[in-house]
């Protein structure tokens, strides 16, 4: 990958996420449990922790399922706020402003990898 592998943790091959599609991961940062999820669009991942900034409960409405039915936005299972899925903020919803935490990604000989520092 070029850097140090220590900085990264491997969460899939990049085949395993199809084209405008969604997949929630829990990883283990520094002894604490994270949930996060990953995008893909247009041959790009986008990543985010797992946590509706008007709750923080998990946006997911069944595992791995983060998108509205047209795939072009992320959906809040709880109050169906939607966000921007490349940069996640708020596009309608009790959200006040606020978007999602997004996370570090990348991709390297076709498997994505979570920066962890």
């Amino acid at each position: 990958m070029g850097q140090n592998n220590l900085d990264y943790i491997q969460l899939c091959q990049l085949d395993d996420i199809g084209e405008s599609d969604s997949k929630g991961f829990t990883v283990t940062i520094k002894g604490k449990q994270e949930n996060i999820f990953v995008v893909r669009k247009k041959a790009q991942i986008y990543a985010y922790k797992n946590s509706c900034p008007h709750t923080q409960a998990p946006l997911d409405w069944r595992p791995d399922e983060f998108l509205d039915e047209d795939k072009k936005t992320i959906i809040c299972a709880l109050h169906g706020a939607t966000f921007s899925i490349e940069d996640g903020r708020c596009l309608q919803g009790p959200c006040n402003g606020r978007g999602l935490q997004s996370v570090t990604v990348k991709v390297s000989e076709e498997t994505i990898y979570l920066k962890i520092i």
